[in-house]
């Protein structure tokens, strides 16, 4: 919200490269583990941590599901990812001046790597970001998968 009146303020893209929550929680924490004075923020790094990492015991429903789907607007696709469609569809929609459907949605496990699966596989159709101008087969073959 404040890059958008203060040009010069970093954007949240800036802070991917540090890795996800977790993993930058983690790495607050262990810098903080070697000074004094720093404890509180170990404590509260932890807990937090805890409360971020799934809980899985083994049991294969207590994985954390998600989408990658394929949507159109105009002549183009976007393909993206998200752990709610509708939601995700409606936050893009308001941005578009076409009309927009969802094509396909592929339930997974792994959202982030199946999104970089297609975009990599559709790299030479890519158009701007997200959007790529996508063949009747090129469709096709995203429609073919249900489950990844």
């Amino acid at each position: 919200m404040r890059r958008r009146s203060h040009p010069n303020f970093p954007s949240e893209k800036t802070f991917r490269r540090f890795g996800n929550k977790t993993q930058i929680l983690d790495a607050i924490a262990k810098y903080c583990r070697g000074r004094s004075g720093y404890e509180d923020v170990v404590v509260i790094c932890e807990s937090v941590v805890g409360y971020l990492k799934p809980k899985n015991d083994g049991n294969e429903d207590d994985v954390e599901m998600g989408f990658v789907y394929l949507i159109k607007s105009g002549r183009h696709f976007k393909i993206g990812r998200s752990n709610a469609v509708g939601r995700r569809e409606r936050e893009i929609a308001l941005q578009l001046p076409d009309k927009l459907s969802t094509v396909h949605v592929i339930k997974t496990d792994d959202p982030s790597g199946i999104e970089a699966y297609w975009h990599q596989r559709f790299a030479v159709k890519r158009k701007n970001g997200e959007w790529f101008e996508l063949s009747a087969l090129d469709v096709k073959a995203f429609k073919r998968r249900k489950f990844m």
